[in-house]
């Protein structure tokens, strides 16, 4: 069955260009142009994935994602005429998978989509189906976290990026590995974008973000897992 993505953009052309282009490539598309309604439809129609856009009236696209994460484990990919790094890393913070930044082909808007969609299909490359960690339990299978016996809601990245980690406590990651190790991705080259999700990853596991017990930065080379097994 094709995959359902919901695109939410206040400009008309640009839900046509792109509706157009995406069905012919074998997905669902659906549309929204406001905030609002692209939060009941994600209710309604449970779509794989939303392409939403950052700038829009009465609602932004930020306010949307953060309104989403709290209900939903959807993929998002957040489409931004911002090219400043600490917009980027505000937008992944608040639990975008991915951004894209315009102007753009709709050749690399599809890469993003796959990229995205592979991270929320495939399973972790399981060595074990299940990860204890001092307080925490990992399930491969499940793809959920708890700690201390309360599950902890994360997206696909998130947990992605914990499990990869956590697999092989001590060992040290770059940026570089854990994008392609974690996240599948090589196509989305900025490393810095491995730091918003560490960031957001920690305020969710961690009980001194200041001081990190499980996800530890090893300074001039990358993170690296401190739980014991």
């Amino acid at each position: 069955m094709a995959e359902k993505i919901l695109l939410v953009d206040d400009e008309d052309k640009v839900l046509e260009f792109m509706s157009s282009f995406l069905r012919n490539e074998g997905f669902q598309v659906f549309t929204a142009q406001n905030g609002i309604d692209a939060i009941a439809k994600v209710e309604a129609l449970n779509p794989a994935l939303v392409v939403l856009d950052w700038m829009m009236p009465n609602m932004n696209g930020l306010d949307v994602c953060r309104e989403l994460r709290k209900t939903s484990k959807v993929g998002i990919i957040m489409v931004t005429a911002k090219s400043d790094e600490m917009d980027t890393i505000i937008g992944l913070e608040m639990g975008a998978d991915d951004y894209i930044t315009k102007p753009f082909s709709l050749r690399e808007l599809l890469a993003r989509i796959r990229s995205v969609l592979r991270r929320l299909q495939g399973s972790p490359a399981a060595e074990e189906e299940q990860l204890v960690r001092d307080d925490l339990i990992i399930s491969a299978s499940q793809c959920r976290v708890w700690k201390q016996g309360t599950e902890i809601g994360m997206t696909p990245t998130e947990f992605k990026l914990l499990y990869t980690l956590a697999v092989k406590p001590g060992i040290v990651y770059s940026r570089l590995q854990l994008l392609k190790l974690a996240l599948d991705d090589d196509y989305l080259n900025v490393e810095r974008t491995v730091d918003a999700h560490i960031s957001r990853l920690r305020k969710k596991i961690e009980d001194d973000i200041a001081n990190p017990k499980y996800i530890q930065t090893v300074y001039g080379f990358g993170y690296r897992f401190g739980g014991q097994t």
